[in-house]
């Protein structure tokens, strides 16, 4: 039964009004008679074919090709660069530099900073994460009521041959104190032909039908960029590799296990993401649990910015948005 279910997906977080929200949950979530047995990981929705739900039920990810207008990604791409060189103020944004630049000075914005986040409330960057086409498809495997948690725009550069370029094998559900999993969905876009050449997303299918696993910074010669946590004992599974065109954007689930290779090209590697959950998701308790780590790493980067009093949930409850439908736990 429907609501059998949905006790299966809230009953671990400890709700104390779960009766009350039963009915309502199994509307917004999309659960029908007949069809929560065959789908775990999407929802009845006209947008994805059988065959496409099929192959996320899977494999955990589902590549859609040319969704996001060119027009509209080289805006992003201007923005990026007027933020990243001091032209426009990034307000409360936050900026990671590459470790293999430490120290270095007289170089450009571009080729310091890797990775622009919570972008969520930026005039030019937020628009990717509220266009209708992306979030058409959010709806799938979330349902109608859509919360923009975290933002990336990632800038991979040109790997000067420390492979300090690369991105660890990792799950993202390590980053995120919510729940369900089920009901968080990454959509990432391509701002450019992405390839093995200059470090195309890797995914192991299947792996998001397993459980979060520990992470930790890798043990890697040159250094590891600030917070790529990584988990161990995958090194050597069947990996595929995710060829993209500049437009193209794969949804991912949580929990599949994923990294990027490093960028052998001279020049830079962008794409730009959101991970989305379902309002209806609430935050959990992760100290004695696998994230505990992360939690307090995000917690003194927030003191060392001046942020006092907020604990993991806390920070994030403030950099999230709601972009469709109705907020009703996050």
């Amino acid at each position: 039964m429907a609501e059998e279910r949905i006790k299966v997906i809230f009953g671990h977080l400890g709700r104390t009004k779960q009766a009350a929200v039963l009915p309502q949950a199994i509307s917004s979530l999309g659960l029908s008679k007949g069809n929560e047995a065959a789908f775990q990981y999407t929802l009845d929705n006209p947008r994805l074919t059988h065959a496409q739900r099929e192959f996320y039920e899977e494999n955990g990810f589902l590549v859609i090709p040319n969704l996001v207008e060119f027009d509209k990604i080289d805006r992003f791409r201007e923005r990026f660069l007027d933020l990243v060189e001091g032209r426009v103020e990034t307000g409360g944004m936050t900026k990671m530099k590459d470790v293999s630049l430490k120290g270095v000075t007289g170089v450009s914005g571009e080729r310091v900073v890797n990775k622009i986040q919570d972008f969520v409330w930026d005039e030019v960057l937020s628009e990717h994460c509220q266009l209708p086409q992306v979030l058409d498809y959010v709806e799938c495997f979330t349902g109608p009521n859509i919360m923009a948690m975290h933002t990336m725009l990632i800038n991979k550069p040109p790997d000067p041959g420390t492979l300090t370029s690369r991105h660890p094998m990792h799950q993202d559900l390590h980053y995120f104190p919510f729940r369900p999993a089920n009901r968080i969905v990454c959509a990432w876009t391509a701002m450019e032909k992405i390839n093995t050449d200059n470090g195309c997303l890797f995914v192991v299918p299947g792996s998001h039908k397993g459980v979060l696993e520990p992470h930790e910074y890798p043990e890697w010669i040159n250094g590891v960029n600030k917070m790529y946590h990584g988990v161990k004992g995958y090194d050597d599974v069947p990996k595929t590799m995710l060829s993209m065109e500049k437009g193209d954007t794969v949804f991912f689930h949580p929990i599949l296990l994923h990294g990027s290779g490093d960028n052998k090209t001279q020049h830079f590697r962008k794409a730009i993401s959101c991970h989305y959950a379902a309002s209806e998701c609430e935050y959990i308790d992760v100290r004695g649990t696998s994230q505990e780590n992360i939690a307090k790493e995000v917690e003194e980067l927030a003191r060392k910015r001046g942020v006092e009093n907020l604990d993991f949930k806390d920070l994030w409850r403030v950099r999230n948005r709601l972009v469709r439908g109705v907020k009703v736990n996050l």
